[in-house]
């Protein structure tokens, strides 16, 4: 396996770009193949690799926003979970559960907000693997959807070019789901598509963001 060059390409971004990201892209990258999803579990590096149903074809559309991970807001949502793990006492955002929320909303604000985002984002993670082995599209849509709202919301970590993006898509008869990808702030969206539809579904919601926006909107798949 390609955790070596993983953990490699990490230490990179961190010691000499100075970017303080984690593992899942680099692990996404080094492991996942064609239509294929990567079940991590960043703490222990644990994966297993998830065949797409046949059901969906995926959409990424470029926002034409670009992002820096090496300054600025990313770094500040990383330090503000820190310390809500600190506060919490436990090692990690990970190690909490569902019927921690109300303990974690006793935490000041943003950072009650920002560890909630963490709590639920896990467990639609966990709710995205169960969607996608039995093939539940419109469920794993739905999932990417709430995906989004908390990261606009209790992350703040979107931006309203992403927001239009996905707001595009919901009113897009063939998309089931979008959500921002990345670490935010700009960057893309991923969506899913019906079958057959994802090509002319990218092509409407490009034409349209470009029109609003003027920003220069690529599509990226299909």
């Amino acid at each position: 396996a390609d955790v070596p060059l993983a953990r490699l390409a990490k230490q990179a971004e961190n010691d000499f770009v100075g970017a303080p990201v984690g593992i899942m892209d680099q692990m996404a990258c080094t492991l996942a193949g064609d239509r294929q999803a990567l079940f991590l579990d960043t703490r222990s590096l644990d994966y297993t690799v998830i065949a797409l149903p046949p059901g969906i074809e995926l959409v990424i559309i470029n926002s034409g926003i670009a992002h820096n991970h090496a300054k600025g807001d990313y770094r500040t949502r990383r330090a503000e979970c820190e310390r809500a793990a600190e506060a919490l006492g436990v090692s990690q955002l990970r190690d909490l559960e569902l019927s921690d929320l109300p303990r974690v909303m006793t935490l000041p604000d943003p950072l009650g907000r920002r560890a909630r985002h963490v709590v639920t984002e896990d467990e639609r993670v966990l709710a995205a693997v169960r969607a996608i082995k039995s093939g539940d599209v419109e469920n794993l849509g739905g999932l990417f959807y709430a995906s989004h709202d908390s990261m606009r919301d209790d992350y703040e970590v979107s931006i309203p070019e992403i927001d239009l993006l996905v707001d595009l898509a919901r009113a897009d008869p063939d998309i089931y789901g979008a959500r921002l990808t990345g670490g935010g702030f700009g960057g893309s969206v991923v969506m899913l598509a019906r079958p057959g539809a994802a090509a002319a579904a990218a092509q409407r919601i490009q034409r349209e963001y470009n029109g609003r926006t003027g920003a220069p909107a690529t599509v990226l798949v299909p």
